[in-house]
């Protein structure tokens, strides 16, 4: 499962191979209400076949009649929504805007190259010259955003996120595959040769190393998550310890109200405050009744989300987090 962005760069550059112009879409601006973030792309074929988005709908039937009745040929900034009428006409949402620079697809090579940079998961940025529509790649900084000037619009692609996975055992694999498509660089430490030898994730870096050395080698940042899934203490702990430490945005482990109470009581023997123990997440994820490792791995994606976007979770009762499962989801703290 890939990003967003990898989908649209392939169906551009599969269309080019075939001999079609594509116009590309990329969301620079919003004001209110808005159906998609800034950066999000939308590629649209000469004969109006699109792929990805840019509002979820609501501007997308405008955007192939654009493209239907005159190819882009040159880059452009338009605007929609900002009044009454063209919130009705394209159904935005009430009181909604969006810029977009639309532009001429970019040419094989550009297209052929980003791909293998995204492929390999690696961050990749995207300059455009709107008076001229040279494009060129270029290595952004980590915590660059999508910005357009009205000169030039820097586009950022690939994994903005780390999630490193302790353990690859089956939850560890739907989570591995769910997160990609969400635009995490996705590690996974497991030293057990049987589990790595069992792994089948080729997406997800694979890492032998013991989990405390894992943590340390990835030096978590705020946009980084860390999350114990091996179900062996001995192994979850060791990089809990190490990133309980980190201001990794999310810390989590598997497991049981019970079982994460000892975990706790555990840590506390170590050299880390009851500030940094309180900053564990456990159990992960969100309480919607999941059961299965896809089901679980959905309910911790979903709580990622939530923090990500700094919506704020309520405590769930202890008795809605204690179902017959082994392991019960939570609403994080």
């Amino acid at each position: 499962m890939q990003s967003a962005d990898v989908e649209v760069f392939r169906k551009c550059l599969e269309w080019r191979e075939e001999g079609h112009e594509v116009m590309l879409a990329t969301v620079v601006a919003t004001w209110g209400s808005s159906p998609r973030p800034v950066g999000s792309l939308l590629a649209v074929r000469d004969d109006g076949l699109p792929a990805g988005s840019v509002s979820g709908g609501c501007i997308e039937a405008d955007l192939i009649e654009r493209v239907r009745l005159a190819p882009v040929t040159r880059p452009e900034i338009v605007g929609y929504g900002g009044s009454p009428e063209e919130s009705r006409r394209f159904g935005l949402p009430c009181g909604g805007k969006l810029q977009l620079v639309l532009e001429h697809a970019p040419g094989k090579p550009l297209l052929h190259a980003l791909l293998n940079m995204l492929n390999q998961r690696k961050l990749v940025g995207r300059r455009l010259e709107l008076a001229t529509g040279l494009a060129s790649l270029y290595a952004p900084a980590a915590d660059e955003i999508t910005r357009c000037d009205g000169h030039t619009l820097h586009v950022v692609h690939g994994p903005h996120w780390r999630l490193l996975l302790i353990g690859a055992g089956q939850v560890s694999q739907y989570l591995a595959r769910m997160a990609q498509a969400l635009d995490y660089q996705v590690l996974v430490c497991d030293p057990r040769e049987e589990y790595r030898l069992a792994w089948d994730v080729p997406e997800a870096e694979l890492l032998p190393a013991m989990p405390d050395d894992a943590v340390r080698a990835l030096n978590p940042d705020g946009r980084s998550a860390v999350i114990a899934l091996a179900h062996d203490p001995r192994l979850d702990d060791l990089a809990l310890l190490e990133a309980l430490k980190s201001p990794a945005f999310y810390v989590g482990a598997l497991g049981s109200q019970s079982n994460n109470a000892q975990r706790r009581d555990r840590l506390r023997l170590f050299d880390l405050d009851t500030e940094a123990v309180n900053r564990l997440h456990g159990p992960v994820g969100l309480p919607i009744g999941s059961r299965t490792p896809a089901e679980i791995a959905v309910a911790i994606l979903a709580e990622l989300t939530a923090l990500r976007h700094g919506i704020i979770l309520r405590t769930a009762s202890p008795a809605a987090r204690e179902p017959t499962f082994a392991r019960q989801p939570a609403i994080a703290t």
